[in-house]
């Protein structure tokens, strides 16, 4: 084989990985706008189309893989580790609000470290959901939601080879900590709101009782 024909061969094979690269990118990004979509989806408690919006997410994704056989690098590019984020998200926050459960990087198919990044950005969507709650005058869901926040934060923080070994998370896991303790100040704030109210609203029926007397 002459030179030529080795370098034509070379051109041949990176011509080809570059044209799968560029179908990979493409479905990475529709697949991390559908679990966007989910999340929304999920916040208006449409929680079937949420299921139906990752269903669609799911398969792209396995076509991703299906893609990356022969270059499995490609697996890890920004744009497909940014969808897996994406779909661990949804999903996370999907399955304890459906379930009230953790489910697992295995069930869902996606590298791990995809998964604890995902995880960590649950906290912010648990704070959209608790002030949502706190809105709508319902406290226990907002509390609720501030403990999985909590749990979430100090699982993967005790976990020091977590945060030694997975890219992004430290600085993750520094906004999740800021937006629980914005998320706590809002809950204590309102609840002391409610029980001044109640407080005035007994002292008021005591005051009437009185005159009736």
């Amino acid at each position: 084989m002459s030179l030529r024909e080795i370098l034509e061969r070379i051109r041949e094979e990176l011509a080809e990985k570059d044209k799968i690269k560029q179908e990979i990118q493409l479905a990475a990004r529709r697949a991390g706008r559908l679990s966007k979509q989910a999340i929304f989806q999920i916040h208006k408690a449409n929680l079937e189309k949420a299921e139906e919006t990752l269903e669609e997410a799911k398969e792209i994704l396995e076509k991703i893989r299906g893609l990356t056989k022969d270059y499995p690098e490609l697996l890890y590019m920004g744009t497909v580790d940014s969808a897996f984020q994406e779909y661990a998200e949804a999903n996370i926050l999907l399955s304890l609000i459906k379930e009230s459960r953790f489910i697992s990087f295995d069930e869902l198919k996606i590298p791990m470290t995809s998964y604890v990044l995902g995880l960590a950005d649950v906290i912010g969507e648990l704070r959209r959901r608790a002030l949502d709650s706190l809105r709508n005058g319902e406290m226990k869901k907002a509390e609720n939601c501030l403990r999985l926040m909590e749990t979430i934060y100090e699982e993967i923080i005790n976990l020091e080879e977590i945060q030694l070994l997975v890219s992004g998370i430290r600085r993750k896991c520094d906004t999740g900590r800021r937006i629980i303790e914005a998320t706590r100040a809002d809950i204590t704030v309102e609840s002391g709101r409610v029980s001044l109210e109640r407080q005035i609203e007994e002292l008021r029926r005591s005051l009437d009782a009185g005159k009736k007397g």
